[in-house]
């Protein structure tokens, strides 16, 4: 009896070992190398390795603004599997009005460390990473510091701004409502039954992560977001619907959240290159009201 007990436990306990080591990978992001570089648009960027939590550093192109002293910042993180290059098509006109840039690869992405794996919160503190080392640089006004995400960067820009005050504007692309929609629909595609195993395999992501994910829901940092947040969005997106845009305008602060819908899907590079005017116009409007905005 004791023996069958030992052996159901061992199994047991096995099945869990490799569950958690499926989730672990899982829970890495795909690697792409840099597919572009800032000289290849005119851009004269130095490349930094930024130390960032757990030991691990960053890697990241700094733009500064010459003959600008102090130069309003913004720092830019990509989506998940993504890294800095693919956010380069944005950089250029930010410079051009002004802006110091700051783009980064987050750990397991682009030229940045690994590690065990990856997160919503963890593209947050890689964020946090890129705000702190603004913070120490003479040319910048930290006055006036921004933040762009994409995705899961996105999610993570509006975590950092709902706890960090001194990000004056957020600007998400193409963020969703709440990670656990999020995962509902990874295990939907993979044939995962929810009410099985899938239940299971959500509980146990929140453990690995450290967190549960109505804490870390944009839904959720967005309504304790205090800086002006430009949702943008496109209409024809096939992996996080438009309509979570429209639920996070809805939870956002009245008159402090708005939104904007492009033409096209997930990835808005080529439809935000056409709607640039409308994001540097709202970073010229938000940075310019925080200078006369007392902190919080």
């Amino acid at each position: 009896m004791l023996l069958t007990g030992t052996l159901v436990l061992a199994g047991a306990l096995a099945v869990r070992a490799g569950v958690h080591a499926l989730i672990l990978r899982g829970l890495r992001a795909p690697r792409l190398a840099h597919q572009d570089s800032p000289a290849a648009w005119g851009l004269q960027a130095e490349s930094l390795r930024l130390p960032a939590a757990g030991g691990k550093t960053l890697f990241a192109w700094w733009l500064p603004v010459p003959l600008a002293s102090p130069a309003p910042a913004v720092v830019v993180m990509h989506g998940w599997g993504a890294n800095a290059s693919l956010m380069l098509p944005a950089v250029a006109p930010l410079h051009a009005a002004g802006f110091a840039v700051l783009l980064l690869d987050a750990r397991c992405h682009g030229n940045s460390d690994g590690a065990r794996f990856t997160s919503l919160p963890r593209f947050a503190e890689d964020i946090e990473t890129g705000l702190d080392w603004l913070a120490q640089q003479a040319g910048v006004d930290c006055q006036r510091l921004a933040v762009i995400g994409h995705s899961v960067g996105a999610g993570a820009a509006l975590l950092s701004a709902s706890r960090r005050q001194e990000v004056r504007a957020v600007i998400s692309l193409s963020a969703f409502a709440h990670p656990r929609e999020v995962m509902r629909r990874l295990l939907g595609s993979a044939h995962i039954p929810y009410p099985v195993l899938g239940w299971y395999i959500l509980r146990h992501v929140q453990r690995v992560i450290g967190v549960q994910f109505d804490e870390i829901a944009p839904l959720t940092s967005i309504q304790k977001v205090r800086c002006p947040v430009l949702l943008v969005h496109g209409t024809d997106d096939a992996i996080v619907p438009f309509a979570d845009t429209l639920r996070l305008l809805d939870a956002g602060q009245a008159g402090q959240v708005r939104s904007l819908a492009m033409p096209g899907g997930h990835d808005p590079s080529q439809a935000l290159q056409e709607h640039l005017p409308q994001v540097i116009e709202f970073l010229n409007e938000t940075l310019a009201f925080s200078l006369n905005k007392p902190d919080h």
